[in-house]
């Protein structure tokens, strides 16, 4: 169903959102479902939300999909994650490849805990999907953002090491060379459903000047159109990037 764009003004579209799929679990709990349930109510609505921002015209969507916390959760939710984030690629992977998506993942790979088959699936689905330039999807998996700073600082020292940097030269440009995806630009907005109000080591870095979004309602109930609300209220906020309200004016 094509959206209603009217109230959305084409030239004030956030290039990158970043969303925090949460309370896929309570969603299943509140209905007398298991918890995978949730987790599969949710894929639909996250792939709606694509499919939305597609034609919005947005340009980069994050979708926090596995943080380096949830590996504490039971064995038996982080196996099935596991199996669900892998069967997700090889249901979706060509429908997103035709609609001109390319697939992205950010996290920690080389984290043994991963099962092969899965790092070979999300590599197999970002080479098949790299050239096309509609919209990058990003998968933040296995991704905490205090682990990608403190990865950068490695690499930054690194370079430092070899001659290559010296320390007069570190800057935030140099720091932004080092994350997981050096090209990603900073996130216009975040979302997070289930009425939380917290990033959760989400892009930390990346959401620096981030407008916030709090819809109140569970990931599975979010859809394009109420990615077109949260687009509506972020096109309604004055963005000043720490910039007082009133500057004065300069001749």
């Amino acid at each position: 169903m094509s959206l209603d764009l009217a109230a959305i003004d084409p030239d004030r579209i956030p290039r990158h959102v970043g969303l925090i799929l949460d309370g896929n679990g309570r969603w299943a709990n509140a209905r007398g479902l298991e918890r995978t349930a949730g987790h599969a109510a949710g894929e639909a609505a996250l792939f709606d939300t694509v499919e939305g921002a597609i034609e919005i015209g947005i340009e980069w969507i994050t979708a926090f999909t596995f943080s380096t916390e949830n590996w504490s959760r039971s064995a038996e939710e982080v196996e099935f994650l596991m199996w669900f984030n892998e069967d997700l690629l090889l249901r979706r992977r060509d429908d997103l490849d035709a609609q001109g998506v390319r697939m992205r993942f950010v996290g920690d790979m080389d984290d043994q805990r991963i099962p092969d088959r899965n790092r070979r699936h999300m590599a197999d689905a970002a080479n098949q999907t790299a050239g096309n330039d509609r919209l990058n999807l990003v998968f933040a998996f296995n991704y905490g953002s205090r682990k990608e700073l403190a990865d950068a600082a490695r690499d930054v020292a690194t370079r430092v090491a070899r001659g290559e940097l010296s320390i007069e030269e570190i800057d935030e440009a140099s720091v932004a060379a080092s994350m997981y995806i050096p090209d990603m630009p900073d996130v216009d907005l975040v979302i997070r459903s289930s009425g939380e109000h917290r990033l959760s080591n989400f892009l930390l870095w990346q959401a620096a000047y981030a407008e916030f979004y709090f819809p109140g309602i569970l990931w599975p109930d979010f859809d394009r159109h109420a990615l077109v609300d949260a687009v509506v209220e972020y096109q309604r906020r004055d963005r000043r990037f720490g910039a007082a309200l009133d500057q004065p004016q300069v001749d």
